[in-house]
């Protein structure tokens, strides 16, 4: 709770994934993806209950194995591939009511800190606003990105009066990380999205904004986890 107002955190870890297979049950870094999430959660000192949306059955096990709750098995039509993001949220709104704000905590961001999810809460209660979203520098900027006319000419993604030919003369760029996502719960079920002119952003460090989608980036996240172990071992 966080200035008299309840929050709902939801993990959400649907069984199917193309991109790899049992993606949220994955063991990375010495335990499941889902996992990673979960501790982080846990420590958090404004989330009043967490859950985790799922249709699986041995999903439901690894999180209740993790002491995290899972109230229902979400319907077959809300975990399929094309199923929007805020869908299972929408869901566990309604079968969950009475809660100030909801959380939504990704498992492909396994590198969030509590820092990060209790840091987006602060902001945007403190803000007052009606949602914020985790973000990160972008590695890429727009301002240098162009489409291919159709007789071959350069012409630039985004209107600018300007060129910028050296990078630290460039606004900075933020990108969605997909680590947590925060919003007043009437709000989202008016408005149906976490990304409306309401929204602010909390800023992420990029090396907590991993986002794991495929097997490069389980190699990737691999690697750090190993880099980190080393480090506290010297």
């Amino acid at each position: 709770m966080i200035q008299g107002k309840s929050v709902l955190a939801i993990i959400p870890a649907r069984g199917g994934s193309k991109g790899i297979p049992r993606k949220n049950i994955r063991e990375v870094g010495g335990k499941p993806l889902l996992s990673w999430t979960i501790d982080e959660a846990k420590k958090s000192d404004f989330i009043d209950r967490l859950i985790v949306s799922t249709d699986d059955e041995e999903i439901a096990d690894v999180a209740r194995h993790n002491g995290v709750e899972v109230p229902f098995l979400r319907p077959e039509n809300l975990a399929m591939d094309d199923t929007p993001g805020i869908a299972p949220v929408l869901h566990a709104l309604e079968v969950l009511p009475g809660y100030d704000y909801v959380v939504l905590l990704q498992p492909t961001s396994p590198l969030r800190q509590v820092e990060d999810i209790d840091g987006c809460i602060e902001k945007c209660v403190i803000e007052q606003a009606k949602a914020c979203v985790s973000v990160t520098l972008a590695e890429k900027t727009p301002y240098w990105m162009y489409h291919i006319s159709e007789n071959g000419l350069l012409k630039s993604v985004i209107n600018i009066e300007k060129q910028f030919f050296r990078r630290q003369d460039i606004p900075p760029v933020f990108s969605l990380n997909g680590a947590v996502y925060m919003a007043d719960s009437n709000w989202l079920q008016k408005t149906q999205s976490f990304l409306e002119q309401e929204t602010v952003g909390y800023v992420m460090p990029k090396e907590r904004s991993i986002d794991i989608d495929n097997e490069m980036d389980i190699v990737f996240f691999e690697a750090l986890i190993s880099q980190m172990k080393n480090r506290l071992e010297r």
